[in-house]
């Protein structure tokens, strides 16, 4: 029993240091942007990067984001932009690639009501569950007969 508990012990020991070992071995990726020479170029694609949104992190935008995928679409920012393409031209490449989704501020159509309307929808119809739940608690109250407790 004891040297079965040691060679378990020995074990769970070994499994995390193992993981760990396998873990400096893989590469980290890298991902530093360089910037465009002209400062001008520059300041464009750094607004480029507020305007779209991370699909991995899905709440941070390209410019906050630290997934690798993040990394990549600032380089392709940063090549459209070189390529003389527009900012316009860019976000197009970006919704044609990942839908209207990628846009932090995303126009309002049909793709989209949900997402301009739905909380304040959710609002009234919250509002309407209170609003009903209290004037029926209210008439309850009127309705009921006064207990003697004395």
């Amino acid at each position: 029993m004891r040297v079965a508990t040691s060679l378990l012990a020995l074990f769970l020991l070994a499994v995390p240091l193992g993981m760990a070992q396998g873990a400096e071995q893989q590469p980290l990726q890298d991902t530093y942007v360089a910037p465009l020479a002209d400062p001008v170029l520059e300041a464009r694609a750094k607004a480029l990067q507020r305007e779209l949104r991370c699909v991995v992190c899905q709440g941070q935008s390209v410019d906050e984001s630290n997934a690798p995928l993040a990394a990549d679409m600032r380089r392709l920012i940063r090549e459209q932009i070189q390529s003389g393409k527009s900012d316009d031209e860019v976000k197009e490449f970006f919704v044609a690639r990942y839908g209207t989704f990628v846009l932090m501020n995303p126009p309002v159509d049909s793709d989209t009501y949900f997402l301009w309307f739905g909380p304040l929808v959710l609002l009234i119809v919250g509002g309407v569950v209170i609003g009903m739940t209290i004037m029926r608690a209210r008439k309850r109250l009127s309705t009921e007969p006064a207990s003697d407790d004395s």
